[in-house]
């Protein structure tokens, strides 16, 4: 009773002197009649050019005080913008409260557009940033890689037998269908041409090179990229966004060795393999073509196709589908342990895994090819 007999009621006084105004704040402005004591002038004389509250007579306040300073500065400002509120005497928390308001009713001005040349500018640096990271990645694979081939690797066995099993015989429905149909056109398209010359025997040998030298890993590749690729980036980029590869961090744990290295040796060992797989289902099914439609003799087709083989032929094949499984993988990490920290952020971390995998899948294809024809190879 006697500390609230002691507080004095709210009282605001205006002072105008030459180019300063002086607003003091008195009492207890917690009471339910303050909107009486609160005043505002109805004119500020054209020489004011700032404005002081004093408030070093304050004996409480609260939201309601805050809300009428608040919207005395916003009336200021409309009547005279280069009239300056001095809010430095007030208690610490009145400021800040005020100062919370005043940021979040400001809103930034909306940044220039920029030119042509500082567009291009933009797209260099961003393009600078991707790549560093992206040649960042790579070296901590490798630096994780050599870690495993010296034995001091933390990668767990069963991630890497898990990982297996999820990029290659689940892989086996998609490449068989794919592959298949992808031997029927090669097939149809070689026979249409070589049916002018009687030459339909060759069919064999077209569907064979063509298939174990470039196509059966090209579209492995392609495949595994939708697929695999897809499922790396989704699942490392849930994570991601889960917070969960920072948890791994905070317990010492290094998130390439436990989530990037079985993902990218399961693909890079599985690919040769679904590659092989794939080339001997596009060769059955051109052999139905040539067989069935272009009368051609089943033991005869078999006998030049493995004429046709060689280790040339083979060991070319093999070696680019074990870089286009590299990549794919690489891809799909890169993008996913590095991606944002939302659904939005996850799903653009998929998308861009694809059409990324694909673009290193068709330069590396376009080198190699290059590369082994001026070889002689």
């Amino acid at each position: 009773m006697a500390e609230s007999a002691a507080r004095s009621p709210a009282a605001a006084h205006w002072r105008f002197d030459g180019s300063q105004a002086t607003l003091e704040l008195q009492g207890d402005w917690r009471t339910a009649d303050t909107a009486a004591a609160w005043s505002v002038p109805a004119e500020v004389p054209a020489s004011v050019q700032r404005v002081q509250v004093l408030g070093a007579g304050l004996q409480g306040w609260d939201s309601r005080l805050a809300a009428r300073l608040w919207q005395l500065g916003a009336e200021l400002a409309q009547r005279q913008p280069a009239l300056a509120l001095d809010l430095t005497t007030l208690p610490g928390g009145l400021r800040e409260v005020l100062s919370l308001a005043s940021a979040s009713s400001t809103r930034p001005a909306r940044p220039p557009e920029p030119d042509g040349l500082a567009r291009l500018g933009l797209l260099l640096a961003r393009s600078l940033e991707r790549a560093t990271v992206t040649l960042g990645f790579v070296g901590e694979t490798l630096m994780a890689l050599g870690r495993l081939l010296r034995g001091r690797t933390a990668m767990r066995g069963q991630d890497l037998l898990h990982q297996l099993w999820a990029t290659g015989p689940a892989s086996l429905p998609i490449v068989s269908l794919v592959s298949a149909l992808v031997g029927l056109i090669i097939a149809y398209l070689g026979a249409a041409q070589l049916q002018r010359f009687g030459a339909q025997i060759y069919m064999a040998d077209l569907v064979t090179i063509g298939e174990v030298r470039e196509v059966a890993a090209l579209m492995t590749a392609v495949i595994l990229a939708g697929r695999v690729g897809a499922a790396f980036a989704a699942q490392l980029g849930s994570m991601q966004a889960n917070e969960e590869i920072d948890a791994l961090r905070t317990l010492g744990l290094d998130p390439v060795e436990h989530l990037v290295l079985p993902r990218t040796l399961a693909l890079t060992l599985m690919a040769p393999l679904l590659t092989v797989y794939a080339a001997l289902v596009a060769m059955v099914a051109g052999m139905f073509v040539a067989v069935g439609i272009f009368a051609v003799e089943p033991l005869e087709y078999l006998v030049r196709s493995f004429n046709s083989l060689t280790l040339a032929h083979v060991s070319i094949g093999l070696l680019k589908a074990t870089v286009y499984g590299l990549l794919v993988a690489l891809a799909g990490c890169r993008q996913g342990l590095h991606a944002g920290r939302s659904a939005q952020a996850v799903g653009d971390a998929t998308t861009a895994a694809v059409v990324q995998a694909i673009v290193w899948i068709v330069v590396a294809a376009s080198a190699l090819t290059i590369s082994f024809q001026r070889l002689g190879w």
